[in-house]
């Protein structure tokens, strides 16, 4: 890549990324005030552009729909595929293969840590699911998850055993297949995890008789 490395998340980039999420503790703290979910949604959205600027991408971030997006055009083609790449930033062992798979290691985290630390110490009903985009990726992940949701249905229903993804999925891709799965459609079936990370499987099975 030919651009600094504080922009294509080197050890700097994560340095200051670590310490942006010190300094935006303040942004991420419990208000007292309720919010409502615009006002949670652009709240993640200075959060978001605050980590992103500690770490050398001073992306234009928004706020579209339920969807926290960077947009595209901020973007360098370096800084795009950091925070799309599907592995860690920094030289590969020769022998390592890239699973087509995966999702995007850098804003699954930043999406992940957006949940965790927006969400801390907040009241139930003050938790704020937030989505980070860019480029539209997550709704052609979406579409391709639903691929699989649909292949793993027919599965089970025509041979009554359980199914379980061979395919990586994140826990992003398990939360979003849970949330697919509670469609009343889907009422004589069940997920569940299995394993642990980073090898955690999702399993579909028919759902249990109660009573």
């Amino acid at each position: 890549m030919s651009h600094p490395e504080s922009s294509t998340g080197s050890p700097k980039g994560a340095a200051a990324a670590r310490k942006s999420h010190h300094q935006s503790e303040g942004t991420a703290a419990p208000s007292q005030i309720k919010l409502s979910p615009a006002e949670q949604r652009e709240r993640a959205r200075e959060w978001l552009q605050q980590v992103l600027a500690a770490m050398g991408i001073p992306a234009v971030v928004r706020v579209v729909g339920e969807v926290i997006e960077i947009e595209a055009s901020s973007l360098t083609p370096a800084q795009k595929q950091v925070l799309l790449s599907k592995v860690l930033p920094g030289p590969l062992p020769k022998e390592t293969k890239v699973d087509e798979e995966r999702t995007p290691v850098v804003l699954d985290a930043l999406q992940y840590l957006a949940n965790t630390i927006l969400n801390l110490n907040q009241p139930e009903d003050q938790q704020q699911p937030y989505i980070l985009d860019l480029g539209g990726y997550r709704e052609r992940r979406l579409q391709e998850l639903k691929a699989l949701v649909a292949a793993a249905v027919e599965k089970v229903r025509g041979s009554g055993r359980e199914y379980e993804f061979p395919e990586h999925l994140s826990a992003a891709d398990r939360r979003q297949i849970h949330t697919l799965l509670k469609d009343p459609a889907y009422a004589d079936l069940e997920t569940f995890s299995r394993g642990k990370e980073p090898d955690r499987r999702l399993v579909i099975r028919r759902a249990s008789r109660r009573g």
